[in-house]
């Protein structure tokens, strides 16, 4: 009997009301566009996925398994390691349990509902329905839960399935306005700030939106996050620090690093007149890697990156 054909009755492990989310290696193939060999080696060798196996042995996966395939290709898409994956994806899994205890509201259950509405919208190019629906998002939400788990998980999701027929025109609609709106939100915090520091990205190294997200959860009432245009030349950082004087230099990456990270970066903070700093899942990566340099890390978690950058800025962190 071919795996794909394999009966519910004979699952073992889940409970049977649960059989009908559980699909098949060859059905998980296709919608993810992982081989089966490749499904089995990630099983096998890494242990990053644990289907369920029916008593026959054949191979069956939930949608938190597709969902786990899922962020691992996202994670090779960045540069990662297959076998450097499993410590990141219990990385982001701890530290999301840790964000949820901190917050400790429950409504993390009504986010699903939020994105679903959203994806009507985005499905439809209905940009006022979106509209509304962003804005009762933000009524109901502060911008870190709004942006880091509601709207981004979605523009992910999006951008992921971009393979199938009409989702990659869903995502530039819905990234063209989370950008519109992720633009007038920074203009507006720049109003009267106390502090400024300069966020840049990574060339080649992060999307416009990431970048954009990440100055808004790093921005406070007391300090505003001046973004550099994409592309801007790292080794050119150094001029724009000289005529901006910030505070701070915040370089910005969610792709894996060469092993020259340090090398680049150290050669650019002995230019600087302010600190410098990494953000993003690069800042993750490289944490051990720049442990006692003059870089810092500040991570890609919202609350995580401002509370580590206040305590840099004010003495309590050492770079």
């Amino acid at each position: 009997m071919s795996e794909i054909t394999a009966p519910t009755r004979e699952i073992t492990h889940r409970n049977l009301a649960d059989s009908d989310e559980l699909l098949p290696i060859r059905e998980v193939s296709r919608l993810t566009g992982v081989n089966p060999v490749t499904l089995r080696a990630w099983e096998r060798r890494y242990g990053l996925i644990q289907p369920t196996r029916t008593e026959s042995g054949h191979r069956l996966y939930s949608k938190a398994d597709i969902e786990t395939v899922e962020r691992i290709l996202d994670w090779i898409g960045r540069g990662v390691a297959v076998s450097k994956v499993g410590k990141i994806l219990a990385r982001d899994d701890q530290q999301a349990a840790t964000v949820r205890a901190e917050r400790d509201t429950g409504e993390d259950a009504q986010w699903p509902q939020w994105q679903a509405r959203l994806k009507l919208a985005v499905s439809a190019f209905d940009d006022r329905t979106l509209e509304h629906v962003y804005g009762q998002i933000f009524s109901t939400y502060p911008l870190s839960v709004a942006f880091q788990d509601i709207l981004m998980p979605l523009w992910n999701e999006l951008h992921r399935h971009q393979g199938r027929f009409g989702q990659a025109s869903e995502w530039l609609f819905f990234d063209a306005f989370l950008r519109g709106h992720a633009t007038q939100r920074l203009q507006h915090a720049c109003a009267a700030p106390v502090l400024r520091v300069v966020l840049a990205a990574m060339p080649g190294e992060c999307r416009q939106l990431e970048l954009l997200v990440a100055a808004l959860l790093i921005s406070r009432d007391d300090l505003a996050v001046r973004v550099l245009e994409m592309g801007q030349p790292l080794d050119e950082l150094t001029l724009v620090c000289e005529k901006t004087r910030p505070q701070a230099l915040i370089v910005f990456s969610n792709h894996s690093q060469t092993q020259d990270l340090q090398g680049r970066l150290s050669r650019l903070a002995l230019t600087l007149d302010c600190p410098l700093f990494l953000a993003g899942a690069a800042s993750d990566m490289a944490q051990d890697e720049l442990a006692g340099s003059s870089i810092g890390c500040l991570g890609s978690e919202g609350r995580l990156m401002q509370r580590r950058l206040q305590q840099f800025l004010s003495g309590q962190l050492d770079t």
